[in-house]
């Protein structure tokens, strides 16, 4: 990767927004699943009734730990700000 190569990971401030962007995906898929669970529900259709509460599992798991994820990120940035202003102060 060249120098003016830049990743959502190049700073904190990045990898945030990378994650608020993964949240906000996994929202949007979590509700269209419920659609989808609603309707085999209403069919019927069993077996795919399960594979929709499994994947809406997987997805809340997901979204549990994209949420743990923000949060770290989230101190990291409020110590690193820390750090820097008592560098600046000595």
């Amino acid at each position: 990767m060249g120098k003016n190569d830049r990743t959502p990971f190049d700073s904190i401030e990045g990898s945030l927004e990378y994650m608020g962007m993964l949240r906000e995906a996994v929202r949007t898929s979590k509700t269209s699943v419920d659609a989808d669970t609603a309707a085999a529900m209403s069919e019927g259709a069993t077996r795919r009734l399960e594979a929709l509460q499994l994947v809406a599992y997987k997805l809340d798991r997901l979204a549990w730990h994209i949420d743990g994820s923000h949060r770290i990120l989230n101190d990291l940035r409020t110590l690193r700000r820390l750090l820097l202003g008592e560098r600046q102060r000595a």
